[in-house]
Formats: structure tokens, C-alpha cells, sequence
């Protein structure tokens, strides 16, 4: 084999042998495999595992065109183009194996991602797009997340009994098997067959993550269809249903990956309890507890900048942010035509795109929004960015709706190309992090932790890690959230009031009125955020809460 696993000693500490199943990795801005949050933990995931020489291998698939490509038509709206990806620094394995979809044989590659690469675990990529297949099974790894049902089952299939098969044929002892989000369930059923059918012997292999309670990441299907499929391999469908426990015909893939896992986790303390509400009262499911997620200090913090706050240094920490900002500055003038004002407060909103996320909050009182940006005494500036699923034509919506309305504002921009540059340099550039999620969605919202790191102050609902981390006007300010008896519309209603409160009446005033105040809040951010929120305390907890067997 051209490959070598034993890139690097294991601590005896991480000594268990884990496999780490994800849709998505964000592990360099030149591998495009990711779509979002969960595409950026798992990249920081990785590092960690990497930093901590823990006894870890990433399974992933290699998406041919990637996500998509953010671009703009000729009105400057918003675009998704596909084109393909090649990526030289990818080791061939010389593997080529069968699986099996729709009861025929798909062929797939894999590739290999040293450690050295980018300073990760060692990671193998699979593809089926390669010229021992047809043209149909070739374009299973083709798109991430493809909007087709038949497509996106193959592509579990690909991950699950993929990455489980490889790892029996390079006769890889694994310990635990770890599935990060549903989507490499067939894993399970893989394992279940490998283990005689015992589904207590799986149970001893498997943990699961949950990342979220919306339904995009809680997949189900027909039985019927997923059996056709070849998504169970050999096992039965009847045995399937007997042990799965498949409700009214449909398999829920969290569901179902809580029954054959010994333990799994939310990913905060609040979506721990969520999770626990929304799955709890299913019978044979493992316990749920939480380990909430992180980001990886090394990759995301500006050296710079870190290097001022250790040395207590107020001048050159300013005078670096100063400098990320005019960096920042120069992509919005690039893509926008407008320039910014390095002096001036500014203000990001930048995530994965869904509606629930809600970017057009702070425009809901727009007249407010318009008095608070045309202030030119207590100045702001105010920057969107983020990619839309290519097929959610209503989050797509609000992202050119928000492009359409502040257009007349040469102090707000809306950036496309949101991928691991853009947001790093949105991070660094930014003075206020804000986070507008309808409560309790946000599982996590990871986004605001490497925004902490480069001193851009959280501006946040109180959902995800939040509770954990903010102490309103000390390292962050909070926006209260609405009752949640409340309608939907309401509570925007009561929720984009509070946004503009907390930011007219606090954050504006404290940034340019008290400007020693607002660095400390910056300082103290920074200062707190690693230590409880960087990916290696993570990694380390995964190994002693989910990987250790008692």
C-alpha cells in the first residue's frame, strides 16, 4: 500500500483505536468537502486529533465539485456554479472496492490525506467517480449533499459500508466507530452484519453525535425504499424492522443510529437536553449526554493578534485588529464596490444559510435599521455572507433580498464565496459577531468561538454554546430571547426589537463612548474562549466520555 497510518507516535492516553465517519470535513480552503458548521467542526475535529497524537482515522467522501461555488449573475445576485475539483496532494491508495447499491456492484476509490498534509488525522477520501463504473454510479460523489433522494442514500451507503469495508481491508483494528450526524448510518447495518447480527456486539463499537433538531439533519425514508436501495446490505428487511424498530414504514436515521450506538451526544448543553427531549421517550435508544463543540485555536487565531493579548499589549492589539480590518476591507471593496472605514464599528453576520438562522433579523424594523446605519455621530458598518443550500430557493431568497435592500447603503455588503478564507477573514476583521437563531435550533453555532479568538465581540441569541460562554457586557452581550409560547411571528417581532436595543443602547455606545471598556470585553472574550470552547478539550472529552468503555 502507498500509504503509511503510523504518520506519528500515539499518546498512550488516546490510545483506543477510533474511526470518525463525516458527510463533511473543512480541513483546508483548497479541499473543498465541506458545506458548514458541520464541515468546520469536524475540520477542527481532525486538527485536534492531530495536535493531541490521538489514535484516530477520518473517513470522507470526495466530492468531485465540491459543495458549489458562490458566485453572482450579471445583477449581482446570488448564483451556484459546479465545476470539478482535483487535488494533486491526495495519495492514491491503489484500493479499489465494490459495495453494493441497488443490488449492483458500485465501485470505489479511495485516497489518503497524510497527517503532515495540513496537520491532521489521517484521513482517507472515497470516491465513486472513476472509470471502472457507469456514469450513474460515478456521480454519487459528485455533489454534496445532492438534492436527489436515490442520490443522497447512495452517498450513505458510500460513506457508511465504504468507510467500514476500506477499514476491514486494510485490516485496521477500530476500537469505536464514531458517526458524526446520521448520514453514514449503513454503517450500522454493516457492523451489525460483521458482528454475526448481534446487535449488543455493535452497541460495544458504535458512537453517534447528533448535531442538530432540524429535520435536514435528522433524515428519514421509507423502509421499503431504503431496502431497495441495498442501504441494510444483507440483512433482512424484516430483521431490519425488528431491531430498528422502523416507525410507520419510515426509517429515522438518528433514531435508529441512538438504538445501535452505546452512547451518544448533543453537541451543547442545551441541544444535550433537547436532544433528550425530542428522543428520550423512544424505547431502546443509548444515553444522550453532551460534549459541546469547539473550534481548533491553532488553525483559526491570528498569530498577531494572539501574541498582543499574551503580551498584554493594548497599542499592538489594536493596531493588528486594525490591520485584519483593512484586509477584511479590501475583499468588500473588491466584491461590493464600497469601502469601509477600518475606524468605524463593524458589524458581521456570516454562517451557513438557513432560515432559521435568520440574517435578515436586524432588518425586520427597517426604519430602526436605517437610523442606526445612516447615524453618521456613533458610525456602523455591516457585512452578510454565507451559502445557501444551492436547492433552498427560500434561504436563497433572502440572501439576494438582503443584497436588494441595503444595496443604497454604501456601509452594508453582502459577500459571496463563504468558504474557510472568507470566514477567517470575516473573523478577523470584525468587531461584533452576531448570531440570530430562532431558540432552541442553534444546537451549537461554532462560528461565534473563532470569532471570539480574533477579538470580534459574540452580539448573540442565548442558544447553542452561548449560555455557556457569554456574561453579558463582561465578554459578549446577549439578546433575550421571546417567550417560547409565543407565534413564530412574534417572537422575530419581540426578538429583532431586542437585537436593535441591545446594540443602539450598548454595543454602539460602549465601542465609541467607552472604548477602554469595549477592549476589555474584547480581551476577556479572547482570553476565556479557549480555553473552555478549543477543539482539543473536545477531542479529549470524546475520548473519555464516548470512546472509553467502562
Amino acid at each position: 500500500m502507498a500509504f503509511d497510518l503510523n504518520m506519528y507516535p500515539i499518546n498512550p492516553e488516546f490510545e483506543t483505536s477510533a474511526a470518525y465517519f463525516s458527510m463533511e470535513f473543512a480541513l483546508d480552503q483548497a479541499l473543498k468537502t465541506y458545506s458548514g458548521g458541520l464541515g468546520f467542526l469536524a475540520g477542527s475535529h481532525m486538527r485536534s486529533v492531530y495536535e493531541l497524537k490521538q489514535n484516530l482515522v477520518g473517513i470522507a467522501i470526495l466530492w468531485t465539485d465540491g459543495y458549489y461555488d458562490q458566485t453572482r449573475d450579471q445583477n449581482q445576485l446570488m448564483q451556484a456554479e459546479f465545476r470539478h475539483k482535483y487535488y494533486s496532494f491526495l495519495q492514491d491508495t491503489g484500493i479499489v472496492f465494490p459495495i453494493t447499491i441497488h443490488d449492483a456492484d458500485v465501485y470505489v476509490k479511495a485516497l489518503y490525506l497524510a497527517p503532515d498534509t495540513f496537520g491532521t488525522a489521517p484521513m482517507f477520501f472515497l470516491t465513486t467517480d472513476i472509470e471502472e463504473n457507469d456514469y450513474l454510479s460515478r456521480t454519487i460523489s459528485h455533489h454534496l449533499y445532492d438534492p436527489d433522494t436515490a442520490a443522497r442514500v447512495a452517498q450513505s451507503i458510500l460513506l457508511g459500508v465504504g468507510g467500514g469495508k476500506l477499514l476491514d481491508i486494510i485490516e485496521r483494528k477500530v476500537d469505536v466507530y464514531h458517526l458524526n450526524e446520521g448520514h453514514g448510518l449503513p454503517l450500522a447495518f454493516y457492523l451489525y452484519e460483521k458482528f454475526g447480527r448481534n446487535l449488543e456486539e455493535v452497541q460495544k463499537h458504535l458512537v453517534f453525535t447528533t448535531h442538530t433538531p432540524e429535520l435536514a439533519g435528522n433524515e428519514e425514508h421509507p423502509v421499503a425504499l431504503l431496502a431497495k436501495m441495498s442501504f441494510f446490505g444483507p440483512v433482512p428487511t424484516e430483521e431490519v424492522v425488528r431491531v430498528a424498530g422502523a416507525e410507520n414504514g419510515q426509517l429515522n436515521y438518528t433514531l435508529t443510529a441512538l438504538r445501535f450506538s452505546r452512547i451518544a451526544n448533543g453537541v451543547s448543553k442545551v441541544h444535550g437536553d433537547v436532544a433528550n427531549e425530542m428522543w428520550g421517550h423512544y424505547e431502546g435508544i443509548c444515553p444522550i449526554t453532551s460534549i459541546t463543540n469547539a473550534q481548533n485555536g491553532t488553525y483559526w487565531r491570528d498569530k498577531a493578534l494572539h501574541a498582543a493579548l499574551e503580551a498584554d499589549n493594548d497599542e499592538a492589539l489594536l493596531a493588528r485588529k486594525k490591520e485584519l480590518k483593512q484586509e477584511l476591507f479590501k475583499i468588500v471593496a473588491d466584491q461590493t464596490g464600497n469601502l469601509f472605514d477600518p475606524e468605524v464599528l463593524t458589524l458581521v453576520w456570516a454562517r451557513r444559510f438557513a432560515a432559521y438562522k435568520r440574517a435578515d433579523l436586524i432588518l425586520r424594523d427597517f426604519e430602526r435599521f436605517r437610523s442606526i446605519i445612516e447615524n453618521t455621530d456613533q458610525p456602523i458598518q455591516v457585512i452578510w455572507a454565507g451559502k445557501p443550500y444551492p436547492k433552498d430557493f427560500g434561504a436563497i431568497g433572502i440572501f439576494n433580498n438582503i443584497i436588494k435592500t441595503t444595496r443604497q447603503f454604501k456601509n452594508c455588503a453582502v459577500l459571496t464565496g463563504y468558504e474557510l478564507g472568507l470566514s477567517a477573514a470575516l473573523k478577523k476583521g470584525s468587531d461584533l459577531w452576531l448570531n440570530t437563531p430562532r431558540y432552541p435550533r442553534e444546537a451549537s453555532g461554532t462560528s461565534g468561538m473563532t470569532a471570539a479568538m480574533n477579538g470580534s465581540v459574540n452580539l448573540s441569541i442565548a442558544d447553542g454554546w452561548i449560555p455557556e460562554f457569554i456574561r453579558h457586557g463582561e465578554n459578549g452581550f446577549v439578546i433575550p430571547h421571546a417567550d417560547m409560547q409565543n407565534e413564530e411571528k412574534v417572537k422575530d417581532d419581540q426578538e429583532a426589537t431586542a437585537l436593535l436595543d441591545v446594540l443602539e443602547q450598548e454595543a454602539i455606545p460602549t465601542y465609541y463612548q467607552e472604548p477602554k471598556k469595549f477592549l476589555q470585553i474584547v480581551k476577556t472574550a479572547m482570553h476565556e474562549v479557549e480555553p473552555a470552547f478549543g477543539s482539543n478539550r473536545m477531542a479529549t472529552e470524546y475520548y473519555e466520555k464516548l470512546y472509553k468503555v467502562k
